[in-house]
């Protein structure tokens, strides 16, 4: 599985699993009853600790992205339909914020913000 590790970033490195793997999941590059490489695995090719991978794998469990069978391994689940479409909203938010630190760091004022998304939103 393709996950980058960024060992200088603040977040720790469970949460950097469980991001990347929450965006695989809602972009459709992990399907749903798609199985999860082992923690001992994972925590291999990522050169982290088991104890991480294994408490990445938790938090995706404990949000309803992951579900773990004992003795045969974890799997993506999109029983939380809800669950994936707050998650997607709240990356469109993200991005519409940075789109408008973005206006204003070149001297957009509110309004100047306001009519352009207007007009993007027409198309």
């Amino acid at each position: 599985m393709k996950l980058i590790i960024n060992n200088s970033s603040m977040q720790p490195i469970y949460e950097q699993i469980v991001t990347q793997m929450k965006s695989k999941i809602m972009h459709g590059e992990l399907r749903e009853e798609e199985m999860l490489p082992s923690v001992r695995t994972l925590a291999k090719e990522l050169k982290v600790s088991a104890l991480t991978v294994k408490k990445a794998y938790d938090a995706l469990e404990t949000e309803g992205f992951v579900v773990t069978v004992h003795g045969k391994g974890s799997f993506v689940t999109l029983a939380n339909q809800e669950l994936m479409l707050e998650e997607k909203k709240k990356e469109v938010e993200a991005d519409l914020e940075m789109a408008i630190r973005k206006g204003r760091s070149c001297g957009m004022s509110n309004q100047e913000i306001t009519e352009l998304f207007q007009i993007v939103l027409e198309d």
